[in-house]
């Protein structure tokens, strides 16, 4: 029998289908990105000119060389497979599960790492360069709202909406999203008459690196086998912690960009276009309204202040943000903060 995607999961899938579900970290120059024994790529300068698109900068590099092997975390390569097999299980068309798998991740290395490196599950996008992603006082540079997270660059535009950042760093929790996404679109255009070939492209619609066919030459090479790393964990390096934030415990995560676990190209001060976050804590507020929080400790950011930023779910960041002073948080896990 076929397993149904439930229907407001679904309503969210095929509306965000149109949206812009990846944010363009714009991956480096495979040329530019030597890959180091452990698949992790060095930094790299971002030499292209201020004209050029994010989007252009995108399709440009996009391809890994063909004498670089396909690399992948170890651990969530465990979680892609597992969420991968289910669907295939129960899909309304015939897809394998390893199919099923190279249909999950082949987007993650044209998107963040086409160096071949391990994708980071930690990845924070860096050609987003819209003002209102800073703090409008300026109290530090780091200040910065990423809108689009992890290896499957989860957008607050797109599938990312409903989504913390550490939600969307969650290997085990964005793969059991995905697959049933691009596993339903893929059978989708089957069952509409689609080659195979035209089924996957249609699948990877919302990835823009996918768009001139990097991501049919991932998949094919995914198929012949995929090299574990170790070392990248379900989070790729974000520490989840326990925080005392406006007189209640709250499940939280620590993002340091500096502990980012695969491809760090993007936590480089030149990995791109927009600054990188300080590390910042992630909290999700639920209540009438559900709101991802980012806290930084000044201790973090070097403002005089606590900072703060808001956005409620089904918000875009680059217009739904609401930036304050912070009004003070422990960090309980590592004594850290306001306790």
């Amino acid at each position: 029998m076929t397993r149904q995607i439930p229907r407001p999961l679904l309503c969210l899938l095929i509306t965000a289908a149109t949206a812009a579900m990846t944010t363009l970290p714009a991956a480096p120059s495979p040329d530019a990105a030597a890959v180091g024994s452990a698949g992790v790529d060095h930094t790299f300068a971002d030499t292209a000119s201020p004209e050029e698109s994010a989007e252009d900068l995108k399709l440009a590099n996009a391809w890994v060389p063909a004498d670089q092997e396909l690399r992948f975390g170890a651990k969530p390569l465990e979680f892609a497979r597992e969420a991968a097999a289910a669907e295939a299980a129960d899909a309304d068309c015939n897809i394998s599960a390893q199919a099923a798998t190279a249909l999950l991740i082949a987007m993650t290395w044209p998107e963040v790492s086409p160096s071949g490196a391990a994708p980071s599950p930690m990845t924070l996008s860096r050609y987003d360069t819209q003002p209102t992603l800073a703090d409008p006082q300026n109290r530090a540079p780091g200040l910065w709202f990423h809108p689009g997270i992890g290896m499957w660059q989860l957008d607050s535009a797109g599938l990312g909406t409903n989504f913390t950042a550490a939600e969307a760093m969650d290997t085990k929790g964005a793969a059991n999203r995905l697959a049933p996404y691009v596993v339903h679109r893929y059978c989708t255009a089957i069952n509409r008459g689609d080659t195979r070939k035209e089924a996957r492209a249609y699948a990877w619609t919302a990835w823009v690196a996918c768009r001139q066919g990097a991501c049919e030459n991932t998949f094919q090479r995914a198929l012949n086998g995929v090299t574990p790393v170790d070392g990248i964990g379900r989070y790729g390096g974000a520490k989840p912690r326990r925080c005392w934030y406006q007189g209640a415990a709250h499940d939280c995560f620590y993002v340091d960009p500096a502990n980012a676990q695969g491809a760090s190209w993007w936590a480089a001060p030149g990995g791109g276009r927009s600054p990188v976050a300080a590390p910042f804590y992630v909290i999700r507020l639920d209540g009438s309204a559900t709101v991802e929080l980012r806290y930084w400790l000044a201790a973090d950011s070097g403002a005089s202040t606590d900072v703060q930023a808001r956005r409620p779910f089904g918000a875009n960041a680059r217009t739904g943000l609401t930036w304050a002073r912070g009004p003070g948080l422990c960090d309980l896990t590592a004594q850290r903060g306001a306790c």
